[in-house]
């Protein structure tokens, strides 16, 4: 019987070997595969940053080889990325060019995200693991033995960290969408990885934390780059908890500040240094608030746990950096998340960390709060999948009658076609939520990942069930192809059509979807003496039908149809038809 000390004050971690058992590869790999395929796989891009991102990539692509400053400075519409995000743009490029015929691009321009984002997963395991060897981070060693071994123990958290990333509800769309914003997650989560380990694997790691802060300022972040590069460097300088000869040597302290002022050098260089604190939100509180219980849901409370339980730990930070580091990375990104407008887009990159600090409450979990996150994780997800379903089962058959009524009212002009597939790899994964239930409800030994098990399945359970069974309802309502195809059978053949207050998203889709040449309006000042039109027609927005009549000769043109997008009634495209056509200025 083993004799445990009696005083755990300063290190709440009592684990013994049984509690560290490995969690079967195949089924990591399993479950990450089951998250990170569906939502890139089979669904055109969707409004509005994932379509944005797409035209920028599109519009790359098709200049490749013709003009390398556009490769500099991206336009859509005539217009630059806001954001200033560079390589996320040349990745989908590149994908899209060395795509094989046949491949749809929108997919091709997946392909590199699809990496980004298991880069992120791998990132998060490897880092956490470097973070539970570490002295501090390690259990209470027992009087007679039995203690968890440093490998096994690390392992079983690095498992949990890992587990609670793919539980939490904000990663699932966003990490899903081709967009700088996974870019900067995945750079940031790399930078994570390369930080943890820089006492035990320095060339690795330095090369990662190079690569890492130049990902993250290329992909529209530079100051984000600077501040947890340099800020993480200090922090793991300051580990004084570690043995001599794997403290992290004060060189590579200085190499990370040196990563950090050439991609500075280079950011501005470039001019891609952007202002973006939104001043006017940083006393919504509430708002902020909320945005954290349900992006951050289920990590936030056992992170808050984590602080709680290693509170002793503390007031030791510096020789602490299984905490100081997570803790670091997470302040950062709920500070950017405030101060740039409340966008849940930065609040992405604190994830990680928060997954990392919720990893390190499972070795001080009570069996009673374990059960409690058990029975809560298969009531909220039993539920979740149960509504999928049945909303799924009322669109094909129509019964039960209310579900189909309301997709009908919300999505008019929508019909779902069975898909064998879909249905196929639904039905396994419900059948596999089912077998988890059942072994998690039997009496097995516990392990230290066993708490975060049904949390992280449960959340890949409905994110694949909405990928497959709803996914023909979301691409009609989320993307732009179904307005463009009414907008285009009415336009008749033509290849060109002049545009005027699109947004970016609007102006790609139709690019891409109507495989139209978008030509600006002429405005009154522009406007010719003969006050002819390049192309036959006229797409507006209806929130710049003000501006048009104000800025635009309006009586060239004649509106022939004002098209509502199916699923939004606040996005309508006005049509107009040109009264006369230049024939010498056809494209």
């Amino acid at each position: 019987m083993n004799s445990y000390p009696s005083d755990t004050s300063a290190n709440p971690a009592i684990v013994a070997q049984s509690a560290v058992r490995r969690l079967p590869r195949w089924i990591v790999w399993a479950l990450c595969l089951a998250y990170v395929l569906p939502g890139f796989m089979g669904r055109t891009p969707w409004k509005a940053d994932d379509m944005e991102a797409f035209g920028f990539m599109f519009n790359l692509a098709q200049s490749f080889g013709s003009d390398n400053v556009a490769w500099l400075k991206p336009t859509l519409l005539g217009q630059t990325d806001s954001g200033a995000a560079l390589l996320p743009y040349w990745l989908g490029a590149w994908a899209i060019q060395l795509a094989p015929k046949g491949l749809p691009l929108d997919t091709a321009a997946q392909l590199p995200f699809i990496a980004l984002l298991g880069l992120t997963l791998a990132a998060t395991w490897y880092a956490v693991y470097a973070l539970a060897r570490t002295p501090a981070a390690q259990p209470v060693s027992f009087a007679f033995g039995g203690e968890a071994k440093p490998a096994d123990y690390a392992r079983a958290i690095a498992d949990g960290g890992l587990l609670a990333l793919l539980a939490c509800l904000g990663l699932a769309r966003l990490s899903h969408e081709a967009t700088p914003a996974l870019a900067q997650l995945s750079f940031s989560a790399l930078l994570f990885f390369a930080l943890a380990n820089l006492a035990r694997k320095r060339m690795t790691s330095l090369f990662c934390a190079a690569l890492a802060i130049m990902g993250l300022a290329l992909s529209g972040a530079p100051a984000l780059a600077m501040i947890l590069g340099a800020g993480g460097a200090m922090v793991i300088a300051l580990d004084t908890g570690q043995p001599q000869s794997l403290r992290v040597r004060k060189v590579d302290v200085a190499w990370v500040l040196i990563f950090c002022l050439a991609t500075a050098a280079i950011t501005s260089g470039l001019d891609l240094w952007r202002w973006r604190v939104a001043s006017s939100h940083l006393f919504e509180i509430q708002a902020m608030a909320r945005l954290l219980l349900w992006f951050t849901w289920p990590a936030w409370p056992l992170a808050l746990w984590t602080l709680w339980r290693w509170r002793y730990q503390l007031k030791s930070i510096s020789a602490n950096p299984h905490l100081s580091l997570p803790l670091w990375f997470m302040l950062v990104g709920i500070a950017t998340t405030w101060m740039s407008g409340l966008s849940d887009r930065a609040l992405l990159i604190s994830l990680p960390a928060l997954a990392t600090l919720a990893a390190f409450a499972l070795p001080t979990l009570k069996r009673s709060v374990s059960a409690f996150i058990d029975w809560f994780t298969l009531l909220f997800f039993s539920v979740g999948a149960l509504i999928i379903w049945t909303v799924w089962l009322s669109m094909q058959t129509g019964f039960p009658a209310q579900p189909a009524i309301n997709v009908a009212r919300l999505a008019p002009g929508f019909v779902l076609q069975f898909s064998l597939t879909a249905f196929i790899l639904a039905s396994l994964a419900t059948l596999a939520w089912a077998g988890l239930v059942r072994w998690r409800a039997g009496r097995h030994r516990s392990a230290l990942w066993k708490s975060m098990v049904l949390p992280a399945s449960g959340a890949i359970l409905c994110w694949l069930l909405v990928m497959t069974l709803w996914l023909p309802l979301l691409d009609f309502g989320r993307s732009y192809a179904p307005l463009v195809n009414k907008v285009r059978s009415m336009m008749g053949a033509t290849d060109c059509v002049h545009y005027f207050g699109l947004t970016k998203a609007q102006g790609a889709a139709f690019q891409f979807h109507g495989n139209l040449k978008l030509l600006p309006v002429a405005t009154r000042a522009e406007s010719t003496a003969s006050n002819a039109s390049q192309c036959a027609w006229l797409i507006v927005d209806t929130q710049a039908l003000a501006a048009f009549t104000q800025e635009v000769d309006a009586s060239a043109w004649t509106q022939h149809a004002t098209v509502r997008r199916p699923s939004d009634n606040n996005e309508d495209i006005v049509l107009f038809r040109a009264l006369s056509i230049s024939i010498t200025a056809k494209p």
